[in-house]
């Protein structure tokens, strides 16, 4: 089951990882994404840590951190085909996965 950020991040429990991406609300709004700054793997974030930048025609918009852990993946796909975002926000189109420090 994801849960939802009032910056309308999501964050979901898979195999132990938590992973996280922006709802399809926060892609509506941005509007066609064309770039997507991602954080390094093995960093780790603090709950509403800025952890990647979206950017699209319209503006651009920062990922917050959900929860706090290690990035132990992204998703690399975003490099070359940042519209993922846009066209699947909460599968195709997730942003990175976490260990939680906290595992929920």
């Amino acid at each position: 089951m994801k849960e939802i950020t009032e910056t309308h991040e999501w964050i979901e429990i898979q195999d132990g990882h938590a992973v996280v991406g922006v709802t399809d609300f926060a892609q509506k709004e941005l509007g066609d994404i064309v770039y997507v700054e991602l954080p390094k793997v093995g960093k780790r974030v603090k709950k509403g840590e800025e952890v990647a930048v979206l950017e699209s025609t319209k503006a651009a918009a920062d990922v917050y951190s959900p929860a706090d852990g290690l990035i132990t993946a992204v998703n690399e796909r975003l490099v070359e085909s940042p519209n993922l975002i846009n066209q699947s926000p909460e599968r195709e189109g997730w942003i990175l996965k976490l260990q939680l420090s906290i595992p929920q």
